[in-house]
């Protein structure tokens, strides 16, 4: 564990990439006693810092939520970031991908909740019936550490290598879909590159929202009415470039496009 002077040095490293674009060697190189109370100390010192500058907290993410993940970083359970007002991008608005460092996407799910989710002893059935619809979404993710050299620490410290989210316009209730069984393929430029499945994410991503509402509840934090969540992606993440544009479809839910410049 790091002495408070040695996190609060990490976070000023993280920042300083994100805003400067410049990425840092890896926390976990550097630090290298730091452990995963470290980095959420480490995450929510630079949230507070962007709260502090004007946003809002839209909803949270999940990392880490398929086996092959958490068996390549050598876990057991998924991560969380946080998704900030100023993430959520338009749909049909090019994004800039020169204000990011490493941007790469995926394809996931959104749950919008209608209603907050219990802390402790949450469980899917909670999420189901807190959850106002099911929306499409390609997460934008990115890292501030060198060339995605990412350990644990290094991931759960820079928010989940989080950057951003595009919502598709399609809202369906839970009721009438199945979000552990949504199959998915992502298109560039017209051509197929990837495909899934939402059964990849825990064996049911509703899961992996019933896990993030019970972790940050020992955070003293709450999923609350009007955030959305991110449950974790159902492809494998792809690397953007500008002049790419991208959409993917979900079955029964639409679909959600983004473009690059």
């Amino acid at each position: 564990m790091l002495e408070p002077a040695r996190r609060a040095e990490a976070a000023d490293l993280l920042w300083a990439a994100q805003q400067n674009r410049t990425p840092v060697d890896p926390l976990t190189t550097r630090y290298p006693g730091i452990d995963t109370t470290d980095a959420y100390e480490i995450q929510l010192r630079n949230i507070r810092r962007q709260l502090d500058n004007g946003a809002t907290v839209h909803g949270h993410k999940v990392g880490l939520s398929s086996e092959v993940m958490q068996q390549m970083m050598g876990v057991d359970e998924p991560d969380y970031g946080h998704l900030l007002s100023d993430m959520v991008l338009p749909e049909g608005t090019p994004v800039e991908a020169d204000r990011y460092c490493f941007p790469r996407i995926e394809v996931e799910i959104g749950y919008v909740l209608g209603r907050g989710l219990p802390g402790e002893g949450c469980t899917t059935a909670d999420v189901l019936a807190a959850t106002d619809y099911i929306v499409p979404s390609i997460e934008l993710i990115d890292s501030r550490i060198k060339d995605w050299r990412i350990g644990l620490a290094d991931t759960i410290a820079d928010n989940a290598s989080s950057a951003g989210v595009i919502l598709g316009a399609a809202r369906v209730r839970p009721a009438d879909l199945d979000p552990a069984d949504i199959a998915a393929v992502l298109y560039r430029d017209g051509e197929e590159i990837a495909r899934g499945n939402t059964s990849a994410v825990l064996g049911d991503p509703t899961e992996a929202v019933a896990w993030l509402a019970r972790k940050v509840a020992s955070y003293g934090v709450r999923l609350e009415a009007g955030h959305l969540v991110l449950p974790g992606s159902c492809t494998r993440a792809v690397d953007v470039r500008p002049g790419e544009g991208f959409r993917a479809e979900f079955e029964g839910l639409g679909t959600v496009s983004v473009g690059f410049v």
